[in-house]
């Protein structure tokens, strides 16, 4: 039997799920991470009889993550993820919290239990493997393979999720001497990496003090080049929009940077993809407020925010200029607002990803994490 507080039961064709919600479950696993809204909530734990040759033990060797959709759609990127990777065949599978109300949790399939392979990068081809999963990590899938998925994710070729928080003491456990990678993709990711990090490194003297106003800037500029509307522009309009901003590099980086990021030699990449390359981003502890100031804000999820909200819920009352009295709470608000509608196409709202625009520019000129939190929980409340 499974001793539990309340549940919701879901059809799995190899076994049954439950979900699990204990009152006495509020300590986190890690203090750094931000949880999930319902962290309390755990699936896959239950000592119901499976109807396959499956056993409990086999289908117990399961490591679970948390994600996050990388989308600047707000719907999308502001939806709850929690997954499951099975060591016995490789299989994972992922599932997405809804909450109608305030009381009211349920749980339903996003992608279904299969076994699956990377869809872009130097990993293109190769199935997922236990070695795939970390916080940081991001996984590809077709959409057409999955005709459950919304709408507005089925209009790009490829989903991609990005692993936010993973259980760690499972992944410790379940690592064995026959999870080695291999060592030529190793040795290319290790370069690639290294690729991006030297044009960032060369950037990020011209980005500090600017981060904000070059971020939100850039973000509005390639929405302005993407007349197609299909976030992928050429190499042609990133190097005029890194000229605009004065961000230029050496012509032999951009080839590297290109190379890699054209992973499917189409000749557009995504310009998400690209800022994330060229200029880096910030990391998922920071990544995980923005989200919760723009989730509070955008109470009706149709991922974007009236000015006449923000202009709402944006208290300046703790800001440090106001309580020196250098400046008015009225003024620190107007200054915060001008900045923010800048970056806007529209005048009179904010989309998701001209929130987080402005987020990432100033997260570049902020070196502590809990600064960063800081700055982001005193105004919103969150």
């Amino acid at each position: 039997m499974i001793d539990h507080l309340s549940r919701a039961v879901i059809s799995d064709p190899e076994q049954n799920v439950a979900i699990e919600q204990k009152e006495s479950d509020h300590i986190l696993p890690d203090s750094k991470m931000t949880p999930l809204r319902f962290r309390k909530r755990t699936l896959h734990e239950t000592k119901i009889r499976t109807h396959s040759t499956l056993t409990e033990n086999v289908l117990s060797h399961k490591l679970q993550f948390d994600g996050r959709i990388m989308s600047r759609n707000g719907r999308d990127a502001c939806r709850e993820l929690i997954g499951f990777f099975f060591t016995h065949d490789q299989s994972l599978t992922i599932y997405e919290y809804r909450q109608f109300g305030k009381n009211r949790t349920i749980v339903l399939p996003f992608i279904q239990k299969s076994i699956y392979s990377h869809q872009c990068g130097r990993r293109k081809g190769k199935q997922y493997r236990l070695g795939d999963f970390y916080v940081g990590a991001t996984l590809t899938f077709l959409s057409s393979d999955h005709a459950s998925l919304p709408e507005s994710i089925k209009e790009n070729t490829f989903l991609k999720l990005r692993i936010t928080h993973i259980d760690q003491i499972a992944l410790d456990s379940l690592k064995t001497a026959s999870m080695d990678q291999e060592d030529d993709i190793v040795i290319q990711e290790t370069n690639d990496r290294l690729v991006f990090k030297a044009i960032q490194d060369v950037l990020k003297e011209k980005l500090h003090k600017r981060g904000v106003c070059i971020l939100t800037g850039l973000g509005k500029y390639f929405q302005q080049l993407d007349k197609e509307g299909n976030g992928l522009l050429d190499k042609a309009d990133f190097k005029q929009a890194l000229k605009v901003f004065h961000l230029e590099v050496s012509e032999k980086d951009f080839e590297s940077a290109w190379l890699i990021l054209d992973d499917n030699g189409n000749g557009k990449v995504d310009y998400g993809e690209f800022k994330r390359g060229i200029i880096g981003e910030m990391n998922e502890y920071r990544k995980s407020y923005v989200r919760k100031a723009f989730m509070k804000l955008d109470f009706n999820k149709t991922g974007s925010v009236p000015i006449t909200n923000i202009r709402k819920c944006y208290c300046a009352k703790k800001h440090s200029q106001v309580i020196s009295g250098h400046s008015t709470e009225e003024e620190i608000k107007s200054s915060f607002l001008e900045t923010l509608k800048v970056a806007c196409s529209k005048s009179d709202e904010v989309s998701y990803g001209e929130f987080e625009d402005y987020y990432e520019g100033l997260s570049i000129e902020i070196i502590d994490d809990e600064d960063f939190v800081t700055i982001l929980r005193t105004p919103w409340g969150i």
